[in-house]
């Protein structure tokens, strides 16, 4: 890697926007060789390539500069993740496009504001750079929330991941809203118990008293709800 690209990452994991754009700009090429393989699966190709372009920033959020590997050797899987990601939804569970769409345009949103700012964006800042209400936002948010909710270990250390029998996914926005479509179509108290164990963190103790059940009842919410999931997501 050149001492000029070395500068420029450099300062674009600073929250620096100009080195930021130069950098995707010197990789354009490298983002459209990417995105040219997954032509034909039912998405434009610049919505491609802005998913391509998603995965790139990320990739270079995440660079070790002192690792000593070429940039574009970690950048093309990371590239080539955000677009296998967006397109898994061909399974049994299906992802409505608008919400989608929606989705991508926050991500996409919140990539920008944070190289802009050096920070992350606050909720009235996403809501101008979008056009969303912040009410939409908020609906949105557990969909494209990063995956420590998922991972989270719980008092009496399981994660909904592991419970699951997931992969360990990286982050994954198609999987987390199919997730989250999935809860939403539990049974109240179903729904009720998951979220209170694997997005709250509680114990069954402790959601056995929130719900006014017995801890016994709440175990067998559980293993019902955790079953509907397998068999929508597995």
């Amino acid at each position: 890697m050149s001492a000029e690209t070395f500068a420029l990452l450099e300062k674009a994991q600073q929250g620096d926007e100009d080195a930021c754009e130069r950098v995707l700009t010197e990789n354009t090429g490298l983002i459209w060789s990417v995105v040219k393989r997954y032509y034909g699966r039912g998405v434009e190709p610049d919505d491609l390539y802005q998913l391509g372009c998603l995965g790139f920033l990320k990739a270079v959020r995440g660079f070790d500069l002192g690792y000593g590997t070429q940039f574009s050797t970690y950048a093309v899987p990371k590239i080539a993740g955000e677009i296998r990601r967006f397109l898994r939804d061909d399974g049994p569970v299906k992802v409505e496009r608008g919400m989608r769409e929606r989705a991508l345009a926050v991500c996409g949103a919140r990539e920008k504001l944070r190289a802009e700012l050096g920070r992350e964006p606050v909720l009235s800042e996403l809501s101008g750079a979008t056009g969303l209400e912040p009410e939409e936002l908020a609906e949105l948010e557990l969909a494209i929330a990063p995956p420590e909710s998922l991972q989270q270990e719980l008092g009496d250390g399981l994660t909904l991941e592991s419970t699951l029998g997931g992969d360990a996914p990286e982050e994954s926005m198609v999987e987390r809203i199919a997730l989250r479509a999935c809860i939403d179509a539990l049974p109240e108290r179903e729904r009720m118990t998951i979220l209170l164990r694997f997005f709250k963190g509680l114990t069954q103790e402790q959601a056995a008293r929130v719900l006014g059940v017995s801890q016994v009842q709440v175990s067998r919410l559980e293993r019902k709800a955790l079953q509907k999931l397998r068999e929508k997501l597995v």
